[in-house]
């Protein structure tokens, strides 16, 4: 019996020679512990804000429970706060906390999010093609990708969605 070897052709990765640079939101993902602070407990009833009271109950909190952490501060009543009441709550916690933002968890986390992606030196992606990692483990909302193509559209070469190997073409510079 003969047998015939025929040597395989040599693997190529043509993704890796195609110059494209793969930019993953989910780098930019915030990993810090966000805690809400409502402010709701503080109210008289739940519905008023009363100053002396309230300024009380700021001092008597125990502030380093919150060291080093984000402090979403919000008020899950349907009350009027007035403007100076999150003015006290930062005096107070500005010591202790990594940050501040006013609105719930999800807001600081979007907020937190778009910073760190305006922190990326985009001169790096300069007459890049750039393919924009559309799946993985973490939720990256709508607002991420509108930030991030407006960040690259005016020094990439071209802006892709996907993956090297399957991508929907965004941005191509004419």
């Amino acid at each position: 019996m003969l047998y015939l070897y025929i040597m395989p052709e040599e693997i190529i990765n043509k993704v890796a020679q195609s110059g494209l640079y793969t930019l993953d939101l989910e780098d930019y993902y915030p990993r810090e512990e966000i805690v809400v602070f409502d402010l709701k407990p503080m109210l008289f009833m739940e519905m008023i804000l009363k100053e002396k009271e309230f300024r009380a109950t700021l001092q008597a909190i125990d502030w380093t429970q919150y060291q080093d952490k984000i402090l979403a501060v919000t008020c899950t009543a349907d009350a009027i706060i007035p403007s100076w009441a999150y003015m006290l709550v930062a005096v107070q916690a500005q010591p202790y906390v990594k940050d501040l933002y006013l609105g719930d968890r999800e807001t600081a986390l979007r907020e937190i999010f778009l910073a760190n992606l305006r922190a990326i030196d985009i001169a790096e992606f300069s007459d890049k093609r750039v393919v924009v990692k559309g799946c993985g483990d973490l939720s990256v909302g709508g607002f991420a990708y509108l930030e991030i193509a407006r960040r690259l559209r005016p020094v990439a070469k071209s802006i892709l969605y996907g993956e090297a190997c399957s991508n929907v073409p965004i941005f191509k510079k004419k």
